[in-house]
């Protein structure tokens, strides 16, 4: 099928061209969707696009939580069985992630740093990932760093998740009002639930009575109009924020 003579397929690779710019992944997935436009664009789907798209999050949240509870462990033990056997970059970047979400944050931070020093020192994801891990183990001043790096390469990277994490690595680091310089930019820039979530609970802890109560009465009338199902995947950082304002209103 033709659209102005133009192919479907060519006119999707160029739609995923455009995600590849925007969202600085890799060069090389351009040589791909240019030279091979219909199965380029489907292994872009599938390996890039719609891991990170905001329509599959509630879906991949159930999978993920219902893959850890049958075995908590699987994923860190398969990631290092597969770097132990073929120790390459991506079997060292999967490592990484697992032992960061298994809690292993020292580990974690050391395999991601270990990644950045070679060919993909300047992949986004990589130092993303370092940047999490480094805030994780109490680095916070080399988790500001990599976060840093990132907007200066690319400001259009994960733009919400890169300045939520920047603002807490530095409240972490004792940065307040540089801080809250970053909270109110992602508010004003983003405003998500997280957003405004993650700005209240730091609002709390730094004695803002004023502020973490403004936003938990746009939260909870966000919450209201949840179904059950959408609380239950968003409950752990519910109760972050219900222990935080707690804690400011005793």
């Amino acid at each position: 099928m033709y659209i102005f003579g133009i192919g479907i397929h060519v006119l999707v690779a160029i739609f995923f061209a455009i995600h590849v710019v925007r969202s600085g992944q890799q060069m090389y997935w351009l040589m791909i969707l240019f030279m091979f436009p219909g199965i380029g664009s489907v292994v872009y789907f599938v390996a890039i696009y719609l891991p990170n798209s905001k329509l599959q999050h509630g879906a991949r949240k159930v999978v993920t939580v219902a893959a850890k509870t049958l075995d908590p462990g699987r994923e860190l033990r398969e990631a290092r069985q597969a770097y132990e056997y073929t120790p390459t970059a991506q079997n060292q970047m999967r490592l990484a992630s697992a032992l960061l979400e298994a809690g292993d944050a020292d580990e974690a931070a050391a395999t991601y740093e270990a990644c950045l020093q070679g060919p993909f020192s300047g992949d986004l994801e990589i130092r993303f990932g370092a940047a999490r891990a480094t805030l994780a183990c109490g680095r916070a001043d080399a988790a500001v760093t990599h976060l840093q790096t990132i907007r200066a390469a690319n400001g259009n990277f994960r733009p919400e998740q890169v300045s939520l994490l920047l603002a807490q690595s530095l409240a972490a680091a004792g940065r307040q009002d540089e801080a809250r310089a970053e909270f109110d930019y992602a508010l004003s820039h983003h405003n998500s639930f997280t957003t405004q979530a993650e700005c209240a609970i730091w609002a709390a802890g730094v004695g803002d009575a004023a502020k973490a109560n403004q936003l938990d009465q746009e939260l909870q009338r966000t919450i209201q109009r949840w179904t059950s199902h959408t609380r239950e995947l968003n409950q752990p950082l519910i109760k972050r924020l219900n222990a935080a304002l707690a804690a400011v209103r005793r």
